[in-house]
């Protein structure tokens, strides 16, 4: 189905601003060490005894326990931080919001109703278990193993589906299959002169006579956006 008109409503100081949705998807694979045994062993714990996650599931895992067992966490975002440099976004994670996540497969979403002010810069560090992060409607999928790395617009549908299938099935990721990923994921700022320019977005795009949220939303053909979860598809809203 087409995109139709997107717009994102985001919260910029205490008013909402607008702006276009990139399909640009920045992505290289960065040379990082694996994580030791005893940290693998720790998310596994994790993941099983505190996230309990469902297929489709993305959830945070405690970073300040992860970096005291995780003396390679430095060289981890020097990589990010120097191959963010080498595409033009020089300093972009110094001052953004990190967490560390785990996702069994993800279901196709967008984030655009809670991070419209943001892109993501993401780092995958668990090692291939024949998964690709797949953006529908830019016509791209991306194998994800250990230093996959991608910055994306938070408003671009996207989900994480077994290798070789059309879009999100759980039982690709039912009991018994080892399909978890963690990554780590910063919140970069979508007004960032140099993050908005590598990701070609314009601002204040919605004109007078629009219709216009009352918070941060995305909007598609003056309604909410919604994704099909199993397609990536837009829906219809209504």
């Amino acid at each position: 189905m087409s995109p139709g008109i997107l717009i994102s409503h985001f919260a910029s100081g205490d008013m909402l601003r607008s702006r276009s949705v990139s399909d640009v998807v920045l992505r290289g694979t960065l040379d990082v060490p694996a994580p030791a045994p005893r940290l693998l062993s720790d998310w596994d714990r994790e993941i099983a005894s505190q996230l309990s996650l469902e297929p489709g599931d993305v959830e945070a895992l405690p970073l300040p326990r992860a970096r005291a067992r995780w003396p390679d966490y430095r060289h981890c975002v020097q990589a990010v931080s120097d191959w963010t440099l080498a595409l033009g976004l020089p300093g972009v994670l110094g001052s953004a919001d990190v967490a560390l996540m785990a996702c069994r497969g993800a279901r196709y979403h967008h984030d655009g109703m809670q991070y419209g002010g943001a892109a993501f810069c993401n780092l995958f560090m668990s090692e291939d278990k024949g998964l690709d992060l797949h953006f529908p409607h830019a016509g791209l999928r991306i194998p994800l193993r250990r230093g996959t790395a991608v910055v994306f617009d938070t408003g671009q549908p996207h989900g994480v589906i077994r290798r070789g299938s059309t879009g999100f099935d759980p039982a690709d990721f039912a009991d018994g299959n080892d399909c978890n990923q963690v990554f780590l994921t910063w919140e970069l700022p979508i007004e960032d002169a140099h993050v908005a320019r590598a990701l070609r977005v314009d601002f204040d795009i919605a004109s007078p006579a629009s219709a216009r949220p009352d918070e941060e939303q995305l909007m598609r053909n003056g309604a909410p956006a919604v994704v099909c979860p199993d397609s990536g598809r837009w829906l219809d809203a209504g």
